[in-house]
């Protein structure tokens, strides 16, 4: 796993370091204002389970995948001000060393095969007298073998850890598991009930649920703004805005609102959102070669809500660096929120929170929650990444299918599912029997 961080003047600057240095496969741990622009720390070959063993004890704060990479974005800042400061600390006594004109001894040697061993990058040490820089030596091993502990992902050293499962705890993990939760996080939410009945680890598992789904506390029809909608082809992005956009006309009327589309890149695909656009006498605009993102938005700087609709494109097709960098280069404050789809597969619901991570997300849709045979995929995904959701779809009817989200309909729409799929199971499994 190689981490390395960027500074530039402004996040669309940033994306083209990472995209020309680290390729279309960099995962961003963090990104941040600093002095003078933005920071941003990227991964390659991203591994939460081995960003957990490097972390140690400290992992156990990570409540979400998003909370986890920031951590480990934070653990490689502080690497590198460590090497900094060691490299300031060696350059400090060649300098002093060479001001003295001081012989030099072999008490300097050990030292430096242990910088040559963990860093090769930095200068070869100079020997100098055990007298004069026995200090120095002290200080230096420390900071050094402090730092080839970070480098190669050593756990602090710690008692031995005990193993608290209990025969509850593990059928509550398995009971999470069913309710579609992946195996990690289930474990960690069934560690959290020390003693008890299984029915009284349930409840607190879902109560722990509830308050880890976050959502947003504003409908944008009220708040208003400019959302931009992103994720992979087929997850339901222009049927959303679509009943997004019938909601608000039904409210609000026709004369604040626009629709906007930046998919230039397929044939035919403004065809959906000008059918909605007419029938709801709403203005489309879509973004090309003549008209940049930023100009359209000018232009409709007098509408309410502006909706806008992307190409459903990866890391490998054409034009998905340029989609992400216009969004994020954008001087207006777009709120770029995540489509997921409830029926994809929690690793296929990853791959695309990485993908489009680097979008600065604000949030996230979960759709098609009608067709998944359970919800606790969707729980656990956004748990873990941290994305608010601010929407769910649950069918194809305009606008009634969709709903602004809260955490604790969600959890209890998630048991219902649950329920229904036990009793289908039974069902299935007394039919057998007779058969």
């Amino acid at each position: 796993m190689k981490v390395k961080r960027f500074f530039a003047q402004t996040m669309a600057e940033a994306l083209k370091q990472v995209s020309e240095q680290m390729g279309p496969d960099a995962v961003i741990l963090s990104n941040r204002r600093v002095d003078g622009g933005v920071e941003i720390v990227t991964a390659l070959d991203y591994d939460e389970n081995m960003a957990r063993q490097r972390l140690g004890n400290q992992a156990e704060e990570a409540t979400n995948g998003s909370r986890l990479a920031e951590m480990h974005a934070d653990q490689h800042r502080r690497l590198e001000d460590e090497l900094s400061r060691s490299r300031d600390r060696i350059r400090e006594v060649r300098e002093k060393r060479a001001s003295q004109g001081a012989s030099y001894a072999g008490s300097f040697a050990g030292i430096q095969e242990e910088v040559s061993g963990g860093f090769g990058d930095i200068e070869p040490l100079p020997q100098a007298p055990r007298e004069a820089y026995s200090d120095e030596l002290a200080q230096m091993r420390a900071e050094i073998s402090s730092l080839r502990d970070m480098m190669q992902g050593r756990r602090p050293q710690t008692e031995p850890e005990v193993s608290a499962t209990t025969a509850v705890q593990q059928r509550l993990a398995e009971r999470l598991q069913e309710f579609g939760l992946g195996s990690d996080l289930a474990g960690s939410i069934s560690r959290r009930h020390k003693a008890g009945r299984l029915e009284d680890g349930w409840k607190q598992s879902l109560k722990m649920l509830c308050t880890g789904v976050r959502t947003s506390r504003m409908e944008w029809l009220d708040e208003g703004g400019a959302y931009a909608l992103v994720g992979p082809t087929g997850s339901g992005k222009t049927t959303t805005i679509g009943k997004l956009a019938a909601r608000y006309v039904l409210k609000h009327g026709s004369d604040s609102v626009a629709l906007v589309t930046t998919d230039r890149y397929r044939v035919a695909a403004h065809e959906q959102l000008f059918v909605f656009g007419r029938i709801l006498n709403v203005p489309v605009r879509v973004v090309d070669e003549s008209h940049s993102l930023d100009d359209i938005l000018d232009e409709l700087s007098d509408r309410h809500l502006v909706l806008i609709d992307t190409a459903g494109l990866t890391s490998a097709d054409k034009g998905y660096q340029e989609q992400l960098a216009e969004l994020a280069r954008s001087h207006h404050n777009i709120k770029t929120h995540l489509v997921v789809s409830a029926t994809s597969q929690p690793r296929i619901m990853k791959s695309v929170w990485h993908c489009y991570k680097m979008a600065n997300l604000a949030g996230c849709v979960m759709t098609k929650i009608d067709e998944a045979l359970t919800l606790g995929e969707s729980l656990g995904f956004v748990m873990e990444t941290g994305l608010p959701v601010a929407y769910y779809t649950d069918g194809q009817k305009i606008p009634e299918d969709l709903h602004h989200a809260e955490a604790v309909p969600l959890v209890r729409l998630a048991v219902d599912r649950l329920k229904t799929l036990q009793q289908q199971q039974a069902v299935a499994e007394g039919l057998k029997e007779h058969a």
